[in-house]
């Protein structure tokens, strides 16, 4: 890794304004060199998966913040950890620099992102402790909408980066690539999206990303776009799906890729999302995520979700 390659502005407002009954998250992602490891750090203002934020804005506008989490995944030999505890406004600090909620803070330093985390897991209460580096080797700085009415954006902001993990509990320690992107809107997904696919490859000097957004009015947003390591990127033209088997829930897999890939781990499944590692034919590892938000309508998917959801008030 070569830290002093990477620029030292801030490229995200942590701080910035969530409208009533919307939503803005911040995510990460890292698979180790020898794909063998791998986490997801997802923080929320106005939780788009939360059945308590669900419930509160069938009565009106609703404040975002006062439904915040940080979802924690980390995926290792001999057992996952997966944490999300959503906490009302009183637990949530955030400047412009940094996210604070509860025992755990993310946060751009130097010319890094940096999420301390002191988290629980689900449903077991087993600590997740530690650090996460994320080191961007490009960034960008343009944003893209996901519906026509551009309710819902997309901004990736490190599509390449270097990752550095370290956890005491449990004990952990690898380095991998990276990446790091945003995602907001003023409503939420369920009203303006059925399913979406989205997926990331990561090549020596670039990343490759598709996004494949599906409407309730039955039309299609599709992205391509490849991220070089020199700070340049071009369009991509998203290739037809690939029929992967569901999942263990029937979620179904549509991975955009243009060349064949297998299922090689699946590393989350539930009612209505699935996580997953793709292989190509030359080895190289993909990360890809499937949304089905009608699932996530369904009153039983809701009755489901505090079991590994839990609110701290």
């Amino acid at each position: 890794m070569n830290d002093n390659a990477t620029p030292t502005r801030c490229p995200v407002a942590f701080d910035i304004a969530v409208p009533d009954s919307g939503y803005r998250w911040w995510y990460l992602d890292g698979v180790s060199h020898d794909g063998d490891y791998g986490i997801v750090i997802i923080a929320f203002v106005g939780s788009v998966f939360s059945p308590y934020y669900y419930r509160a804005r069938q009565n009106g506008p609703t404040p975002a913040d006062n439904y915040s989490s940080i979802n924690v995944c980390l995926y290792r030999p001999g057992g996952d950890r997966w944490a999300m505890t959503e906490r009302s406004r009183t637990a949530l600090v955030r400047d412009p620099r940094s996210f604070r909620l509860a025992r755990s803070r993310l946060a751009w330093e130097r010319d890094r992102f940096v999420a301390d985390l002191r988290e629980r897991s689900a449903p077991f209460g087993r600590r997740i402790n530690g650090r996460v580096e994320l080191i961007p080797r490009t960034l960008n700085e343009e944003s893209y909408p996901l519906d026509a009415g551009g309710l819902h954006t997309w901004h990736p902001i490190a599509p390449l980066a270097d990752i550095r993990v370290e956890f005491e509990h449990p004990g952990l320690s690898w380095q991998g690539h990276g990446y790091f992107d945003m995602n907001y809107g003023s409503r939420m997904l369920e009203l303006d999206f059925t399913t979406w696919d989205w997926s990331r490859s990561a090549e020596r000097d670039s990343t490759s990303i598709f996004y494949v957004a599906r409407s309730v009015l039955g039309d299609e947003r599709h992205l391509g776009l490849r991220f070089l390591v020199d700070g340049s990127r071009s369009k991509l033209d998203v290739p037809p799906p690939q029929a992967l088997p569901k999942s263990g829930w029937q979620v179904a897999r549509q991975p955009a890729f243009t060349e064949p890939v297998t299922l090689a781990r699946v590393l989350e499944d539930t009612p209505f999302y699935t996580r997953s590692l793709l292989a190509d034919s030359a080895g190289g590892l993909h990360v890809h995520e499937s949304l089905d938000m009608r699932r996530f309508k369904t009153a039983w998917v809701r009755t489901l979700l505090p079991f590994r959801m839990p609110r701290i008030a």
